[in-house]
């Protein structure tokens, strides 16, 4: 009887490269084999690609079990174009009423407080917000140089500029300027859920600085969606008790800004606690050769929040109200 042959170490039924070394010692071609495998298998089952990613990366090792770190340069350049979506009617640009980036002082990193002639800080549960933006008509490099602009409700739910009590105050907006790696960085206050929509922030992406005086030269206008679980967490303390039932009547799948894919790119990554503060994270990739089709103060993308006026600046809301 001829000897049977030897028995080659395999993982998930493939033959290791390297039989003496560790299963995430085989090299980069069986890592990405490894992957491709498990992105196969898993979508069989409707699990998306960041659970496989996740799982790539844990096989074989703990020691990276429940550490976080920021968007590698390569999920960067991987990122798609965030979808363009609404200003709504309290942008805050020029589109629909005051504008904000025309007045000194707007290129700021910590947006709690109002600014220039305005005086008043909002509360809230501490967030930072951290935006890498991609310049995918250069194959998705950083967007060094493009100023990002930023606004998002108060913990009551309403904006700075438009809601009634707040109309003298222009906290939770402001401009940053992305570095040499794309991104920026804002200090703010969780914003609430109001009636209607899905908690959001809205940002505003301009080629340069001196581009933000006229809202018209923003190459991108899209909202960061917050996931449901943080929002819980957070809406379960003092200022935030109007949101638990907002919150409850709404979902991504069902948002009229978020529902068309649940938010999928859109999402944000969210780390940390309410003690602490959170950092909510997302990259997005911007095109510069497509034309805007969701900028400006176009209907269809805010509900009215809790504490707006009856009607948008001159006294017409934009309709129909989502």
């Amino acid at each position: 009887m001829p000897p049977h042959p030897p028995t080659v170490p395999a993982y998930e039924g493939r033959p290791l490269p390297r039989p003496d070394e560790e299963v995430v010692d085989q090299g980069l071609a069986f890592d990405i084999g490894t992957l491709m495998s498990r992105r196969r298998l898993l979508g069989l089952f409707g699990i998306g690609a960041a659970t496989v990613g996740l799982a790539a990366c844990g096989s074989g090792s703990s020691s990276a079990a429940g550490s976080s770190s920021s968007p590698s340069s390569s999920a960067a350049a991987a990122a798609g174009e965030i979808p363009d979506e609404t200003a709504g009617p309290y942008p805050g640009d020029g589109s629909n009423g005051p504008d904000v980036l025309e007045q000194s002082g707007v290129v700021r990193s910590d947006i709690r407080s109002s600014f220039g002639e305005y005086s008043g800080t909002a509360e809230g549960v501490p967030m930072t917000l951290r935006l890498t933006v991609t310049d995918l008509a250069n194959g998705g490099v950083p967007f060094a140089g493009a100023a990002v602009y930023v606004w998002h409700c108060t913990r009551e739910g309403g904006y700075s500029l438009y809601s009634e009590g707040i109309t003298d105050q222009n906290y939770l907006r402001g401009v940053q300027v992305a570095g040499s790696d794309g991104t920026v960085t804002f200090t703010s206050v969780f914003p609430a859920c109001y009636d209607g929509r899905w908690p959001h922030v809205h940002v505003e992406v301009y080629p340069d600085q001196a581009s933000i005086t006229d809202s018209t030269n923003a190459v991108a206008t899209s909202q960061v969606a917050l996931p449901h679980d943080v929002c819980e967490a957070v809406y379960a303390t003092a200022g935030y008790e109007a949101s638990v039932a907002n919150l409850a009547r709404v979902s991504l799948d069902g948002d009229n800004v978020f529902g068309d894919d649940g938010g999928a790119s859109q999402l944000a990554t969210v780390t940390g606690d309410v003690s602490g503060g959170y950092t909510v994270a997302l990259t997005a990739g911007v095109d510069t050769t497509t034309t805007p089709s969701g900028g400006g103060a176009a209907p269809g993308g805010d509900g009215a929040p809790s504490g707006a006026p009856p009607g948008g600046p001159g006294g017409t809301r934009p309709s129909p109200p989502a």
